[in-house]
């Protein structure tokens, strides 16, 4: 159910920023053709040659351009059927094309190793072997007659975990990186959210890389971003001119790693592979590289509310732990990738805000040495939804105001805590799962856009402790943190935690969520290279503690950050689930416990709310 009113998510209603990114896109007019690009191998160290596009402003070569790179596993180009008119050829990244090469950028776009027409395997999931290429890459650019020695880079997921392991090659042309909706660490913010993994999203990123790697057009069909019939195989370089070098490389391909297969290595954070103890999920993660990434290189981390597992949370510890001193961060009301705005009062699908505008401004500051106006600009930017607003913030949290609400045993929250000994029964329900138009959809490529619309219904058949309705309105910008005491019928559990606002007329909205596998209760001080304002722990195998059976246990753990208003004369719902059937695994296998929630005295249930 969408929301009575529709609100648009503009940059230019309030006063959250000096310059909104939609003016300064709007004063900055493309002053250049696209030129036809041209593309080659580059041979790396080990003999593995990489395809390579370039596209220049007017197709000059004449000239020296600032340099936008694009490192994807996703095609960088494919080769379009006879006749096909009217079809993109990179669907993955024209939106980077559009932008910056008309604005006077060079925009150099590279099948990673193992993808595309690149030769190679991938031996992993954002593999330390194409970190390593990511220099060699640099070289090459600073060492042609267009480029003025400047370089940036920019992308989403995947393609946004590869800018900060750019910038930690060092390499001194690296000057300002844009990573959107990417991770800080692969296994929790991705993989593993709570120790619990995703099934759904190694299965179907499987199949993602099976279409493209193995240029299998019949898989491709699923994945509306790559559906298109005329969309053939990877288009050849200019030199394989009958593309026989391009069917090589793919042939290559088919020793590439399985997700299913790679992903279940990594049980715990810190486990390694069998073969190579040196190789744990922090080897594909950019938190690992923090030191080697250097303090002068800028840095804009952008994420949304609804993006995924974790992806926000990337966000927010790569701004948090950082030491650059020119770092910025945008939050939007937005799904992974910013493809669709999330809010039930958005006025359209589509975002308002545009994110690439933003960026260009960046760029434009840092790399083509322009004077925008940034520096006058607050470093945080975020929207409040259902507020329908754009804040700024000199720093995050935004505000370290805290308001608690406690369960009780009429399963209502209360803002005083009640008398020891009351206690709530939960039985799990192994079938239960949160639906199909959820945040967790996106990531692994499934097209999602009504979020969250039957989630009255789902939320019904789940065990709730309600609010009364508020007598003024309730603004959050963070981490809600839950403190479960909990006692389980089995060693170990599954533990979603939701938090919802209950409109006036009923209406119950998504707002965020929780999760934890019980047997990672134990807290930790977050780690120098991973900084973080919520509940940290390791992961790792020696702290996994079974659950004592019967008795209770604290659970403290964050909810996915979020900004919110809740409305006077709404109330705020927390429910509790032991599974997401349509997402996660079970836990333990085949045995749904029994959870005691306990909300009293010394032992209280409690929801901490930052307002």
């Amino acid at each position: 159910m969408r929301g009575r009113i529709g609100m648009p998510d503009r940059d230019d209603l309030g006063s959250a920023w000096k310059v909104p990114p939609s003016r300064y896109l709007a004063g900055r007019p493309a002053e250049h053709r696209l030129g036809k690009p041209s593309s080659t191998y580059v041979t790396m160290p080990d003999g593995c040659r990489l395809a390579v596009d370039v596209f220049l402003p007017d197709g000059d070569a004449g000239r020296r351009w600032p340099t936008i790179l694009i490192l994807t596993p996703y095609v960088r180009r494919f080769e379009l059927a006879p006749g096909a008119t009217g079809v993109e050829p990179s669907p993955n990244t024209s939106k980077y094309r559009d932008t910056f090469v008309p604005r006077g950028y060079a925009l150099v776009v590279v099948d990673a190793r193992g993808t595309g027409a690149s030769f190679g395997t991938r031996d992993s999931f954002r593999s330390p072997r194409e970190r390593d290429d990511y220099r060699v890459l640099a070289d090459w650019i600073v060492a042609q007659p267009w480029s003025d020695g400047a370089i940036g880079a920019t992308g989403i997921s995947y393609l946004g975990a590869a800018c900060d392991f750019l910038a930690s090659t060092g390499h001194k042309a690296v000057r300002a990186i844009a990573p959107l909706f990417a991770v800080w660490d692969t296994w929790a913010d991705n993989y593993y959210p709570g120790g619990l993994l995703i099934k759904r999203l190694a299965l179907v990123y499987d199949e993602l890389m099976l279409a493209l790697d193995h240029d299998r057009r019949d898989l491709r069909a699923q994945f509306a971003y790559f559906a298109n019939p005329a969309l053939l195989g990877p288009l050849p370089v200019d030199e394989d001119r009958d593309g026989s070098l391009a069917r090589k490389a793919v042939r290559g391909h088919l020793a590439n790693f399985r997700m299913p297969d790679f992903i279940t290595e990594f049980k715990f954070r810190d486990d390694a592979l069998p073969y190579d103890p040196s190789f744990t999920s922090a080897s594909f993660s950019p938190y690992n590289y923090l030191d080697e990434i250097p303090p002068d290189v800028a840095v804009y981390a952008v994420s949304g509310w609804m993006d995924g597992a974790g992806y926000a949370n990337g966000a927010l510890s790569r701004f948090l732990t950082l030491p650059n001193a020119e770092r910025r961060l945008l939050l939007g009301p937005w799904d992974h990738g910013a493809r669709v705005n999330a809010s039930p009062w958005r006025g359209r699908m589509e975002p308002e805000l545009p994110v690439l505008g933003e960026v260009l401004r960046f760029f434009d500051q840092h790399l083509a040495g322009r004077d925008t106006g940034l520096a006058h600009e607050a470093p945080i930017h975020y929207f409040t939804m259902h507020a329908e607003e754009w804040r700024a913030a000199p720093a995050w949290p935004p505000t370290e105001g805290k308001r608690v609400f406690f369960a009780t045993s009429n399963n209502g929250l209360a803002t005083v805590p009640p008398g020891p000994g009351t206690t709530d029964r939960i039985e799990v329900d192994f079938t239960w799962g949160s639906g199909s138009q959820t945040r967790y959809e996106r990531i692994a490529g499934i097209d999602a856009t009504d979020y969250y619309a039957d989630w009255s219904e789902r939320e019904g058949k789940l065990a709730s402790f309600t609010s009364s309705p508020l007598q003024d309105a309730l603004e959050i910008a963070g981490h809600p943190v839950v403190s479960l005491w909990l006692a389980s019928s089995e060693p170990d559990a599954a533990v979603f935690v939701y938090l919802s606002e209950v409109e006036a007329d009923g209406t119950s909205r998504y707002v965020t969520e929780g999760l934890l596998r019980a047997i990672h209760r134990a807290e930790a001080p977050a780690p120098r290279n991973y900084r973080t304002t919520w509940p940290w722990r390791t992961f790792a195998r020696k702290d996994a503690r079974s659950m004592p059976t019967g008795e209770p246990q604290l659970l403290r753990f964050a909810l996915l950050p979020i900004a919110w208003r809740f409305a006077k004369g709404s109330r705020l719902r927390l429910s509790i689930a032991g599974a997401d059937a349509d997402h996660f695994v079970q836990a333990p296998h085949g045995r749904p416990p029994v959870l005691t929630v306990l909300s009293g005295g010394a032992q209280a249930t409690m929801l901490e709310l930052p307002v």
